[in-house]
């Protein structure tokens, strides 16, 4: 438990959390070899392929920057642009299996990182943390850009 003088607001909590968070996110990433945002574009393709459209939307990117970063990513061979069955102008994004395997071992890491991060808390305690951020969460509408199981 926190001192009376260590406690802080929610405010600053929560920002400082998503300091940390995406710290650990980021040193994952160079780690693999990748940028913080294909870290999270590969992460989003674990489960399924997305229409661009679609990705610009999950990753708050304008689609000029998406475009980018989808045409980085296909460089690097981790992912291919296929075309989508339900629009015969548009592409889906796919991984490839040199991506897929690439996502995975860094998909694996940065959970292991981030569940580090509360090692201090009694199982209790991060029941509560995670169903109050849950909730937050929820409430706030946030796309799924990270899943615990994918």
């Amino acid at each position: 438990m926190a001192k009376p003088e260590d406690q802080i607001g929610v405010v600053a909590a929560l920002v400082r959390t998503a300091f940390l968070v995406n710290a650990v996110y980021a040193e994952s990433a160079r780690e693999f070899g990748l940028t913080q945002q294909q870290g999270q574009l590969l992460c989003v393709l674990m489960p399924q392929a997305y229409a661009m459209g679609e990705l610009s939307t999950i990753l708050g990117l304008a689609k000029s920057s998406l475009t980018g970063l989808v045409d980085r990513t296909e460089r690097n061979g981790l992912v291919r642009r296929d075309p989508d069955p339900r629009d015969p102008r548009g592409i889906r994004v796919t991984l490839t299996p040199a991506g897929a395997d690439l996502a995975d071992r860094f998909y694996t890491e940065t959970c292991r990182r981030v569940a580090d991060l509360p090692a201090t808390l009694s199982d209790q305690e991060r029941d509560t943390v995670a169903g109050l951020l849950s909730r937050v969460i929820h409430d706030n509408q946030v796309p799924v850009v990270f899943s615990e199981t994918p």
